[in-house]
């Protein structure tokens, strides 16, 4: 099990850039609450396009054609 695989998919990757930012906007708006930091690993893992919670689980969002290398 290799826990630094790419296993996101692009739409997943962009669903969880947009609602990461929309967690870390939430923090101006409520500092007591520490929501940012989840909106924080969202954008870090939709950018790096790695999930290790998805690698623990076997999930792997990519396309088909993604996974052979072929996009």
């Amino acid at each position: 099990m290799d826990l630094f695989k790419h296993n996101v998919g692009k739409l997943d990757r962009l669903i969880r850039v947009v609602l990461g930012v929309l967690l870390i906007s939430n923090v101006f708006f409520a500092l007591h609450h520490p929501i940012g930091w989840i909106g924080v690993i969202l954008v870090l893992t939709g950018i790096a396009g790695i999930c290790p919670l998805y690698s623990l689980l076997g999930i792997n969002t990519k396309s088909a054609a993604a996974k052979v290398g072929l996009k």
